[in-house]
């Protein structure tokens, strides 16, 4: 079966606003550049505020900015670009900048990365989700928003029953 990656678009609230499911071979930065796209087609009024992680900087972050509209801040690890260090021949490196290294960096909590993993997260507890069953990409997108539909429909009815009882 063929490897496909799910590109969601979420609000700060985790709503659903677009998602994208392509082979695995299109690059992050060319599938999020499809969902833009397709959500400028059907929303041409929607402005947003694009939160992104490191590997969105540069050329996308330019062309998001100048062809769709939407403002860019790139979110990521402050140490996320630390590949090594020169030191003089007899300096040993510190306990700081060991570390910064993979594989010995302390969990840092990165701004706004949770709404991206909480929505990822809430797709997980859809059986249907959790392996690629379907042939078709369209049909994993159908699903995807069904389970987004059913997710808000949950909290709207949570949200009644506490207006029902303040009543």
């Amino acid at each position: 079966m063929n490897e496909r990656k799910h590109r969601l678009s979420t609000d700060t609230l985790g709503l659903l606003l677009g998602v994208k499911v392509l082979a695995a071979n299109i690059s992050d930065r060319e599938g999020s550049t499809l969902l833009f796209l397709e959500l400028r087609v059907k929303q041409p009024q929607m402005r947003l505020h694009v939160f992104a992680d490191g590997g969105y900087r540069g050329k996308w972050e330019d062309w998001v900015k100048t062809n769709i509209g939407h403002t860019v801040e790139i979110v990521q690890r402050p140490d996320a670009n630390t590949h090594g260090y020169w030191l003089p021949q007899d300096q040993e490196l510190t306990e700081a900048q060991i570390k910064t290294f993979r594989g010995h960096r302390e969990f840092v909590v990165i701004k706004k990365r949770w709404i991206v993993e909480r929505s990822f997260a809430w797709c997980s507890f859809d059986r249907r989700l959790n392996r690629e069953y379907d042939l078709l990409a369209e049909t994993t997108e159908a699903f995807i928003l069904l389970s987004f539909i059913r997710r808000m429909i949950r909290q709207l009815a949570a949200f009644a029953a506490q207006i029902a009882v303040a009543a």
